[in-house]
């Protein structure tokens, strides 16, 4: 049984999906969720020590936290005596994490589920690692041009999350709110369609305004953040959820926990053919008014999108959930 330490952001429970699929292949796992703020104290602190100073100008609070979180991580690393160290995304640890790390004898993956360039990793880090995964195919071939050991990794739906379908008769989107989401979901809404925006920086609520420092709001009907069971349940009681990639190139959770819900995926990458049966199971847009066509067409005929869902359940059941990945991790911790 080989023992794991997996040092992953605490966004979502996703390390804990990981963990659980590593668990059923029969490793040994401890999770480490490096950036977790765990009471109201603590994430109190970190708006005022942390964000605030960066908001004023200062690097002051992000070098605090990069510290804070380091620390803890090195001593995971310690305590774990673990036979692989999985560091996920990782661009919030410092050098100290690192060289615990090499330190510790340990095999090494680092997983790269956002693209590089959305990242802040220093490239010494980086092009030191010994075996790197991300899902990103750009980052994959750049990578290996320069010389790295680093192989694709899709992302994946975690079949194990239980959740209840909420019925609504409205088009949802949840996630981080992007201009060109922002523009999708101001379109279909300025049509005639219902829709609904979930998370943070659509909310109103005085809370999610002050967490996220801004107090405007596009005009789009919104709701708070929720947990991931509650996203899934909202997806798929909903007439379609939207997948909006905007110019990223690898794919999002969202792609296989869409169907993989039961929800009908209205998606804006013509290249998730490689992955889904566009039409069968799951819904391609190229543009709002064909998005907002499909939307329409969701909610008058039911029979129609029903069928889609449920082939494209059956295709994220069959081959992209992340018991479907850990072969892959094996192979690169190898």
């Amino acid at each position: 049984m080989t023992r794991i330490l997996l040092v992953a952001p605490a966004f979502h429970g996703y390390g804990d999906s990981i963990a659980g699929a590593l668990r059923r292949a029969g490793h040994d796992v401890t999770v480490h969720p490096y950036d977790a703020n765990t009471t109201l104290g603590a994430k109190l602190r970190t708006k005022l020590v942390h964000e605030l100073p960066s908001r004023l100008g200062s690097r002051f609070g992000e070098l605090a936290r990069q510290r804070a979180q380091t620390a803890r991580a090195v001593a995971a690393v310690v305590a774990s005596r673990a036979d692989v160290v999985i560091t996920v995304k990782g661009d919030g640890l410092g050098p100290d994490y690192w060289e615990a790390v090499d330190a510790s004898g340990a095999r090494q993956l680092l997983w790269l589920y956002d693209e590089l360039a959305r990242m802040d990793l220093d490239d010494d880090v980086l092009t030191s690692r010994p075996s790197v995964l991300s899902y990103s195919p750009h980052d994959v071939a750049a990578l290996r041009e320069r010389g790295l050991r680093v192989g694709h990794v899709l992302d994946a739906h975690d079949h194990t999350v239980p959740f209840t379908p909420v019925p609504r008769d409205e088009v949802v989107f949840i996630g981080a709110r992007y201009p060109d989401r922002t523009r999708l979901l101001t379109a279909l809404h300025q049509r005639g369609v219902a829709v609904r925006a979930y998370g943070r920086d659509w909310s109103r609520h005085p809370v999610d305004r002050a967490r996220t420092w801004q107090l405007s709001r596009p005009d789009v009907p919104s709701a708070r953040e929720v947990d991931r069971p509650t996203a899934y349940g909202l997806t798929a009681g909903a007439v379609a959820a939207l997948n909006s990639h905007t110019d990223q190139d690898g794919f999002t959770m969202r792609t296989f926990e869409l169907p993989g819900t039961g929800s009908l995926q209205l998606i804006d990458r013509p290249d998730v053919e490689a992955l889904y049966d566009p039409g069968r199971e799951v819904l391609v847009f190229t543009d709002v008014d064909e998005l907002a066509e499909l939307c329409r067409r969701a909610r008058t005929d039911r029979g129609w999108a029903r069928g889609i869902a449920e082939r494209g359940r059956a295709r994220t059941l069959a081959e992209h959930t992340f018991d479907h990945r850990v072969p892959v991790l094996e192979d690169a911790w190898a």
